[in-house]
């Protein structure tokens, strides 16, 4: 078995709305052997797996997919449902696969995975193949090492437990958010202007002074107890000495603390002696150079959660704790409460895995254990200090006890450190009770202050910790910008540019991606196509973007996904042949199917083709739910009347005019030839592209006189729209430079340039190579049918021998029926070009499907119009800038 190709995709999907893991397998000497025709393959494979046995499957039953690997099923399904179960096992559980053939290409399977964490599902992948593999040879395989090794890669990538909290509230409020760093806890949440950043539990309004300030256990306690918060009394110290004299000082019972660590590390209590006090300080400073002495507040310990202005939880910590059943050792009992599933390392799991450590060694003198002593029946024995759950402590619930009191001295203590999100370590006999009145104290704040404890307590009512941290970030809102996704065969990079220009003269700071770069407020940053995953996730993750409207391809869609969960309006502007028989879509149905992804991902409105029969079957398949606002050229279209009729909003032309029908009224937008990309209203492609651009803006809220406005003063000139109907002067003859690359985009063209022309129209085109050999033929037709002469040159080949792009064209423009005078080729474009100018008069207009950028033109005219080469190259930088 070999992979053929395998890419992961992040967003929705033409699979699913979830991420998932797309493989082109080979199963090569595998091909048509079924499950059935291995003797012993099923046991062998449930012996390895038994948990396959809950597996569903077609028959839709416990036990349905062993009843197909019994029946008979093939490899590539069987790989679908190891990978996913052995994801499962590694602690990542999923459950979507599909498993096709691809057409055309024998014992080949697409199979898709779904995935919470992508390397898991790579490797669980490359473990599933070697596995069945085995399995098929008949071989013995052993899981248990390479089990292991995907459960670590699985640790290396999870998020902790306080963090996943918080996460899943962001999801409950459907507020999205990024994953920054591959590993690790830091997040982005929410999109553009909006965003905010995470790590752990710290947001990213903590300051680093404020979490500085935190650290510093010393400066914390002057700044509270100068804010009337009561703090215990003790002092800064940096030898053994130094701490002795100050236990002293204090007459009594003392804690010896490191004066900048955390989660309890290095932290003694209830120091009486001499001997106590120095060996605490030294236990003190492996964690930090200086150490605090400081007076042993007597009572439990307690943490309460401030997120923003209230308290959003409170906890009595107790330590870690064993009770003694007067037959096992210390080390015994802890072994046994370290298997509690809910014990896991670090901060994985509910609770932390007792350590048996020094710190547990001296907390077991204090009361005359060791690690091998057997405690009598039903004593409980102590092993810390402190009651910190990353050492393994336990926690109650006891937030409704608090009283108001102490809230406001816990929140007016996290303000005055400056963080948004706090930890608040008190100690005091009865939280019931105000802290002045029996002697509490609050001991110390924490930045990033773990949440297990709340949302997990092991008694009382657990509180929903995350949430509260959420509703402090945001309160009601979602952090989501609003985001236009246009998308279809021809006309996206138009559309997205009209409609981001006019949101950008209503004073918003626009993100944009297209086939040219990804503009940011009206700079470009980045060049090229940018019309994928990566770049839409550029925009929505630059926090100057107030609105993001995003040219969404077929080529990112089928390569990585969306990069949005959902969008507020999804623009489909057409459905042609185009792209076909590459990424496996081979009919225009397969490719209306790539682009009905966009469509369903919108959450409030589509703006539709009323006059494409493919867009015009994507609304009966949306969610009642969604609006949606048909466009068309032409008012009487029988689906935008029906729709027109019945309520519903949209857009069409009349008498010259843009009209819009918000339901009730059919209002003029403006005259279509008052918009400059329309080139007088002859250029009925782009009057199509403000209908489209002009609904969403509608279905955005924008005002129709914002609307007319924008389209009025969109310009689709080489600066702001290089390559999208670009008009020139050539000694009188009117060159237009487009980059059609397809029969629907030819015929558009053309329409145009018998619109403009006074004379005859030219044509010089090229079309990709990795075209199929009847869309090639196509283009050629069409343009034959559609240009007076035409020109045929080769720009990109991708592939193919040089020469047979052009043959291929010609061919079909000879299909047409055109006289072969009027059919010439030329392989090079300069020269195509040159010879096209050499064929008009002026009055005339030629059509120059541009392969590349306009340097190509610049170059062509350098020699034979410098003049026109100047102003053409003039545009060109512009662009570029």
């Amino acid at each position: 078995m070999n992979i053929l190709d395998q890419r992961v995709l992040r967003g929705p999907n033409l699979y699913a709305t979830r991420p998932c893991l797309l493989t082109i397998l080979d199963l090569a000497e595998l091909h048509e052997v079924a499950s059935s025709d291995i003797p012993g393959f099923t046991d062998a494979l449930l012996a390895l797996m038994p948990s396959l046995m809950a597996h569903r499957c077609s028959p839709g039953h416990y036990g349905g997919f062993v009843e197909r690997l019994r029946d008979g099923t093939y490899m590539g399904h069987i790989i679908e449902h190891v990978t996913l179960e052995l994801q499962c096992l590694a602690g990542t559980p999923v459950g979507f696969g599909r498993t096709r053939r691809v057409r055309g290409q024998p014992g080949v399977f697409r199979v898709v995975c779904a995935y919470k964490v992508e390397a898991v599902a790579e490797q669980a992948f490359d473990l599933a193949m070697a596995l069945v593999g085995a399995l098929a040879r008949g071989e013995r395989f052993d899981l248990d090492e390479p089990l292991a090794a995907l459960r670590g890669t699985a640790e290396r990538h999870a998020i902790g437990t306080s963090t996943a909290a918080i996460l899943k509230a962001a999801r409950r409020r459907r507020i999205p958010y990024f994953r920054i760093t591959e590993t690790g806890n830091l997040f982005q949440l929410g999109w553009g202007s909006r965003q905010k950043r995470l790590q752990a539990t710290m947001t990213g309004d903590a300051g680093n002074i404020a979490c500085r300030i935190a650290s510093d256990k010393a400066l914390t306690k002057a700044l509270l107890k100068e804010a009337g918060v009561p703090v215990p009394g003790g002092a800064v110290v940096a030898t053994v000495d130094e701490a002795l004299r100050a236990a002293r000082k204090l007459r009594g019972t003392v804690t010896v603390k490191p004066l900048d660590a955390n989660q309890g590390k290095g932290v003694s209590t209830q120091c009486r002696t001499p001997e106590e006090v120095a060996t605490a300080f030294e236990a003190a400073r492996k964690f930090s150079r200086s150490v605090i002495v400081e007076r042993f507040i007597e009572g439990q310990d307690y943490r309460v959660l401030v997120a923003g202005d209230v308290v959003a939880a409170a906890s009595l910590r107790r330590p870690p704790t064993v009770v003694g059943d007067g037959r096992r050792t210390i080390r015994e009992l802890v072994a046994i409460e370290n298997a509690n599933p809910a014990r896991g390392k670090g901060h994985a799991n509910i609770l932390t895995q007792i350590p048996l450590d020094d710190h547990a060694l001296q907390a077991l003198q204090k009361h005359g254990y060791g690690f091998d002593s057997v405690p009598p029946v039903g004593v409980p024995v102590t092993l810390r200090g402190n009651a910190n759950l990353s050492t393994g402590g336990t926690a109650e619930d006891v937030t409704d006890r608090v009283p108001d009191e102490t809230r406001a001295a816990c929140v007016r203590a996290a303000q005055k450190i400056g963080l948004d999100v706090a930890g608040i370590d008190l100690v005091c006999r009865d939280i019931a009770q105000p802290l002045a009145a029996q002697g509490g104290a609050i001991i110390e704040v924490n930045a990033a202050p773990g949440i297990r404890m709340h949302q997990y307590p092991a008694a009382g009512t657990p509180r929903d910790a995350g949430d509260a941290i959420v509703a402090a970030m945001y309160g009601g809102d979602n952090g989501r910008i609003p985001v236009i996704a246009v998308t279809g065969t021809n006309g996206k990079t138009t559309t997205t540019l009209m409609a981001a220009h006019c949101v950008r003269m209503a004073g918003l700071r626009t993100g944009v991606t297209t086939t040219e770069g990804v503009y940011i407020d009206g700079r470009r940053i980045v060049s090229g196509d940018c019309s994928g995953y990566w770049s839409a996730r550029t925009v929505l993750t630059d926090p100057t973007v107030d609105f993001a409207v995003l040219e969404t391809a077929r080529g990112g869609i089928l390569k990585r996904g969306l990069a949005f969960d959902r969008c507020d309006v999804a623009v489909v502007l057409n459905v042609s042949a185009d792209h076909l028989g590459l990424e496996g879509v081979n009919t225009i149905e397969e490719l209306a199917r790539v682009k009905g992804v966009v469509a369903s991902a919108s959450s409030r409105c589509v703006v539709l083709n009323a006059e494409d029969r493919h867009c015009v079957r994507m609304a009966a398949r949306l969610r009642e739910r969604l609006e949606v606002l048909f466009f068309a050229l032409d008012p009487d279209n029988p689906v935008l009347l029906k729709h027109l009729h019945g309520g519903g909003r949209g857009a069409y032309l009349q008498d010259g005019d843009l009209v819009i029908a918000d339901g009730v009224r059919h209002q003029v937008l403006l005259p279509a030839a008052a918009m400059p990309s329309t080139l007088g209203g002859h250029a009925r492609y782009n009057i199509a592209n403000g209908l489209a651009a002009a609904a969403a803006l509608l279905a955005s809220g924008f005002t129709l006189e914002r609307i007319a406005a924008g389209l009025a003063s969109f310009v689709s000139d080489g600066r702001n729209n290089p390559l999208r109907s670009n008009v020139f002067d050539v000694r009188g003859v009117t060159v237009v430079v487009d980059y059609a690359h397809n029969p629907a985009a030819y015929a558009a063209l053309s329409g145009m340039a018998r619109g403009l022309s006074k004379g005859r129209t030219v044509g010089v085109v090229t079309a990709p190579g990795d075209r199929r050999d009847q869309d090639l033929e196509a283009v050629g037709d069409t343009c034959a049918r559609g240009f007076d002469a035409l020109v045929v040159y080769e720009s990109n080949t991708r592939g193919r021998d040089a020469g047979e792009c052009a043959r291929l064209m010609l061919a079909g423009a000879a299909a047409s029926g055109k006289a072969p005078e009027l059919v010439q080729s030329r392989l090079n474009g300069h020269e195509a070009l040159r010879h096209g100018l050499s064929l008009c008069q002026p009055g005339d207009v030629m059509v120059f499907a541009c392969g590349s950028s306009l340097n190509e033109v610049v170059e062509a005219l350098r020699e034979s119009d410098p003049a026109s080469a100047r102003q053409i190259a003039e545009q060109a930088a512009l662009a570029m800038a």
